[in-house]
C-alpha cells in the first residue's frame, strides 16, 4: 500500500485537541499494586519471548513517534510515506501473530486462575486483567486499521480543507494507538507476566511453549 504522502508540499497544522499529551505517562504506569519484578533471566523461554516482542516494539513505536511529529511539522513526503508503511507492516506481520499468540498460550490459564482464586471484579460476570488485556488487543487492531485507512484517504481527496481534516484525525488516533501499546506493553511485562512465573508450573509453560512452536512449524 502507498499512502502518496507527496503531492502536499504545505505545511500541515495538526490540532491535537489540547489536553494531556498521548505521550504523557497515564495512571496505567502506577497500579496500586505490582508484585516484585522477576528478573529477566528467571523468566520461562516463553515469557522471555514474549519480553523480547515487546522490546523489538518499542524500537517500532519511537520510529512511529517520529514520524507523526514529522507529519505534525508539516514534513509529508516520500521518507514520511515509507515509515508509515514500515509500522502499519511491523503491526501487521508481528504485533497481531504476538497477541494470537499469548491468547492461545496464557491468556486462558492465567484467566481461569484469576477467576478460581477471585482475582475478578465483584459484578455478577467475572472481569478480571485479561479480559482488559484481551479488549486492548481488540482496540489496538481497530486503531491500526482507523488510522491506516485515514492516511491513504489523505492522498486521494483533492479538497485541500478536507485533506487537512481527515490527515489531523488520522495523526490524533495514531497517538491514541502508541499510548494504548505502550500501557499494553508496561502491563504485561510488570504484571501479567509476572503473575505467569509465579502462578503457572514450568511444566505448563514448556506444554505451552511446545504447541507454540510445532503450530509455527507446521502452519496449524
Amino acid at each position: 500500500m502507498d499512502f502518496s504522502l507527496t503531492n502536499n508540499e504545505t505545511e500541515v497544522e495538526i490540532n491535537d485537541g489540547g489536553g494531556a499529551s498521548p505521550y504523557s505517562p497515564p495512571e496505567a504506569y502506577n497500579p496500586p499494586k505490582i508484585d516484585e519484578q522477576v528478573p529477566y533471566e528467571d523468566l520461562h523461554p516463553l515469557l522471555q519471548k514474549f519480553t523480547d516482542d515487546h522490546r523489538d516494539y518499542d524500537n517500532i513505536l519511537v520510529n512511529f513517534e517520529e514520524t507523526l511529529a514529522m507529519i505534525e511539522s508539516g514534513k509529508v513526503d516520500k521518507e514520511v510515506n515509507k515509515r508509515l508503511l514500515e509500522f502499519y507492516t511491523f503491526f501487521d506481520e508481528k504485533v497481531r501473530e504476538h497477541n494470537l499468540e499469548e491468547e492461545k498460550t496464557i491468556f486462558p490459564t492465567i484467566s481461569r486462575i484469576m477467576n478460581e482464586t477471585g482475582d475478578h471484579s465483584k459484578s455478577g460476570d467475572f472481569f478480571n486483567a485479561i479480559d482488559v488485556l484481551e479488549d486492548e488487543h481488540t482496540k489496538a487492531l481497530q486503531l491500526s486499521a482507523v488510522t491506516f485507512n485515514l492516511f491513504a484517504l489523505f492522498s486521494r481527496i483533492p479538497d485541500e480543507r478536507s485533506r487537512i481534516i481527515i490527515l489531523d484525525a488520522a495523526v490524533v488516533q495514531a497517538k491514541e494507538l502508541v499510548e494504548l501499546l505502550r500501557v499494553h506493553i508496561y502491563r504485561e511485562d510488570t504484571i501479567i507476566f509476572n503473575y505467569a512465573h509465579n502462578n503457572l508450573s514450568n511444566e505448563e509453560l514448556t506444554e505451552m511453549l511446545d504447541s507454540l512452536n510445532k503450530e509455527q512449524k507446521y502452519g496449524n
